[in-house]
């Protein structure tokens, strides 16, 4: 296990221009529908969609939100009534706005900033994170959990790759993956296409992104960690685990408030 160190992302930065962040989350996005890679989420998301008795879900640091359309699908025959409410502290209109005319009895996008440390209380449902919780320092992160804690919200958070040799391998070579993927990010951008194949810079950020996600992600137990020390963990149901198999089997870990007696 590599030591974590909590390393920038381009994507995290104020400053960085919107446009390539976009393009950036938009990858993210089609490469994880591609590949459906978040399919086994779904029996995590399911339980807990039974056992809370809610039927949406809010979904924290959406950024292209398309990677979890495959789930959404199947999880949409067994819960009819499934909602998902794409959020994020930098909303991407476009991709999201997509995502929507495309989903309109699944997908709903909150246009206004959405700050996972800090959620509205009136986006009620349960909260889940992709890709996106090692984005945020362990304090941070450890408020991100405690606000729903605090709100009595249900929580389940995913991450894709783990603090190894054998996931930070991909994400060097993500400048391979990147040229292969691009070419079918809908909709189709001209700067997308200049930025990854005349002026590369994508290529690079995606790649050091990449790489930085993989030393900045929690183990299980350094989530358990985090658990024990928020105030009234106690009124919540935790569980952290892996599922699936291969190269599709995903870190999470997922809460769930306890029914009063």
């Amino acid at each position: 296990m590599l030591k974590r160190f909590h390393l920038f992302e381009f994507e995290d930065l104020p400053w960085f221009p919107e446009r390539l962040r976009n393009y950036m989350t938009d990858f993210l996005s089609q490469a994880a529908r591609m590949t459906n890679l978040f399919s086994a989420s779904g029996e995590v998301i399911a339980r807990m969609m039974r056992e809370s008795g809610s039927s949406s879900i809010i979904d924290l640091a959406s950024g292209g939100g398309s990677g979890f359309v495959p789930v959404a699908l199947e999880l949409k025959k067994t819960f009819p009534a499934l909602k998902i409410f794409l959020t994020d502290l930098y909303p991407n209109k476009e991709a999201s706005e997509v995502l929507v005319s495309k989903h309109p009895d699944i997908y709903t996008f909150v246009e206004t900033p959405v700050d996972a440390m800090n959620v509205p209380p009136h986006l009620d449902g349960i909260r889940t994170m992709f890709l996106s919780f090692h984005h945020f320092r362990y304090n941070d992160a450890k408020e991100i959990l405690q606000n729903a804690v605090d709100q009595r919200k249900p929580i389940a958070i995913f991450e894709a790759q783990q603090r190894t040799l054998i996931h930070l391998l991909p994400m060097i070579l993500s400048p391979i993956s990147t040229l292969l993927v691009t070419p079918f990010i809908i909709p189709f951008r001209w700067g997308r296409i200049f930025f990854t194949y005349i002026f590369p810079i994508l290529l690079l950020t995606i790649m050091w992104d990449g790489v930085a996600s993989v030393f900045r992600t929690y183990t299980q137990k350094e989530m358990r960690q985090m658990v024990s020390e928020l105030s009234e963990s106690g009124s919540f149901e935790w569980e952290t685990g892996d599922v699936g198999t291969g190269t599709k089997r995903i870190l999470y870990l997922s809460g769930i408030p306890k029914i009063s007696p």
